[in-house]
């Protein structure tokens, strides 16, 4: 793809060879009027062809060639204000542009951003307002090519943004590149195969990344483990040759000379399933689509990348994200149906499925977090099937019985377009998890999966702690809701966790 450099233009635009310039226009029953505008900006001239088609319902973009150059092509991309119109529009329309361009021997890419007053229905920041145009940008640019033999050396591309504010535009290109790094870390990981990156991998990866950024990581190994009494991560770690981690990740802000801030900071702990490859163990999954749960530990690298990013950021929240790690393999040494587990709580767990392995590893870890005593706990993992049946492939779960901590969440995930939908967690479902012979079984059976999954995990939370459970299983598997989720898994949840802890820091 291209090596980005994205910065904000100044007043007196000044195109060079090899110039592409994208300018956006409002249908708002003004379009013939614009349109003369737009040549005379750009000093072109458009056929009476362009413009019947650009004003027709059915086109929505027309490409003009300027021979004399200063830009060589305009892109006209008409904006339609109507009940089709969300917040994800641009995001959307550049992650596209970008991949379209992708082979083209463009150097400048010139945007120009449209007035923010235009759309203040749909966005109440004007700063974020740019950010979704930036993080098109990156969305559209992401590849992952790693073990491809021959691969496309990245040709060099600057783009600028014109808006009305300089200022604001300079801030959502530094508040993207953070967040956006942050992602495509992510993103790699999820990516990468199991074979490549098994819970030990995993570990050091996350670990050496934390660092760079002042972030403190320990990981336990499995003598650690045991030692701690962690026995769902042990039981469902022990069926493969690679052995279960536990990492801790610790971003604490900088408190300013002469002033104690402690009490005011909030600490919250973040927990994410980290199942590096899940065969389903001796409840064998299906072999079709298999491949895709190499991306079972989506949970844990948005843990991973919502610290890190929040360290970049410098915010002002103490942050632990808590990550067990391990790959669930039938084998001689796996856990079975009928076995009983012993967690870190005390508590025990019939195993009913070993496919229902991400709860069980979760227990020890939200078991964890809770002694921990934070403000509250939110933990992330690609948890149900049954939550993609309820809700579709671009909208995770949302779990809590806490509605202030609901309420910012479902406003973080509306902005950023990491959707999430909130689901009942009334104490009715317990009932589906009873156990004749334990105090708890794993798998609640065919109605209200993603719910009873949900209550199984509120076993091993202090009730005191404000906590919620974010079922990703739909919207971190690569699918067709976006341009820039259809061809690699997504990074979904980091651009939501950063919003939430921005605002509540």
């Amino acid at each position: 793809m291209f090596e980005l450099k994205i910065t904000s233009g100044t007043k007196k635009i000044a195109y060079k060879n090899l110039s592409l310039a994208v300018k956006f226009l409002v249908d708002d029953g003004t379009l013939k009027k614009n349109i003369s505008n737009i040549e005379r900006i750009f000093n072109c001239k458009l056929t009476e062809l362009q413009k019947n088609n650009f004003v027709s319902k059915e086109i929505d973009e027309i490409r003009i060639s300027k021979p004399s150059g200063k830009p060589d092509e305009i892109i006209i991309k008409k904006v339609k204000l109507n009940e089709q119109f969300d917040v994800d529009f641009f995001r959307n329309y550049l992650s596209s542009l970008i991949e379209r361009i992708s082979n083209e021997q463009i150097k400048f890419l010139h945007i120009n951003l449209p007035s923010f007053n235009i759309f203040k229905k749909y966005f109440d920041d004007e700063e974020y307002f740019y950010q979704t145009f930036v993080e098109g940008i990156y969305f559209g640019n992401y590849s992952f090519d790693k073990y491809k033999s021959e691969k496309k050396s990245a040709k060099p591309l600057e783009v600028f943004f014109y808006s009305e504010n300089e200022k604001k535009i300079k801030n959502a290109i530094n508040s993207a590149n953070i967040v956006m790094n942050a992602v495509y870390f992510v993103r790699d990981l999820q990516n990468e195969p199991s074979n490549e990156l098994t819970p030990e991998l995993l570990a050091k990866r996350i670990s050496a990344e934390a660092k760079k950024y002042g972030v403190k990581a320990t990981v336990f190994d499995e003598r650690e483990i045991a030692k701690r009494k962690m026995g769902g991560l042990i039981a469902v770690g022990k069926g493969s040759v690679n052995k279960p981690r536990f990492i801790i990740l610790e971003y604490k802000p900088a408190v300013k000379a002469g002033k104690n801030k402690k009490s005011k900071v909030k600490k919250i702990a973040l927990v994410g399933k980290g199942m590096t490859f899940d065969t389903g163990g001796i409840s064998l999954k299906p072999s079709k689509s298999m491949g895709e749960m190499k991306n079972d530990m989506a949970g844990a690298s948005v843990v991973a990348g919502t610290v890190i990013a929040a360290a970049k950021n410098k915010l002002p929240v103490h942050l632990i994200g808590l990550i067990p790690t391990a790959e669930n393999m039938p084998s001689g040494e796996a856990f079975k149906p009928g076995d009983i587990v012993k967690t870190a709580s005390g508590k025990t767990i019939e195993i009913d499925d070993t496919d229902a392995e991400g709860r069980v590893i979760l227990a020890d870890a939200l078991e964890f977090a809770s002694q921990l005593k934070p403000n509250q706990i939110i933990d992330l993992a690609t948890l149900t099937g049954a939550c993609v049946v309820a809700l579709g492939e671009f909208v995770a779960g949302l779990f809590t019985k806490n509605d202030e901590l609901a309420d910012n969440l479902y406003k973080s995930g509306f902005k950023t377009f990491d959707r999430l939908w909130r689901l009942p967690l009334w104490d009715d479902y317990h009932k589906l998890n009873e156990s004749s012979i334990a105090d708890v079984k794993n798998l609640g059976g065919r109605w209200g999966g993603a719910i009873s999954a949900a209550k199984f995990l509120e076993n091993f939370v202090d009730k005191k702690i404000p906590w919620a459970h974010l079922d990703i299983a739909g919207p971190s598997i690569h699918n067709d809701s976006r341009h820039y989720t259809k061809k690699y898994m997504t990074g979904f949840g980091v651009r939501l966790l950063v919003d939430y802890l921005k605002k509540i820091g």
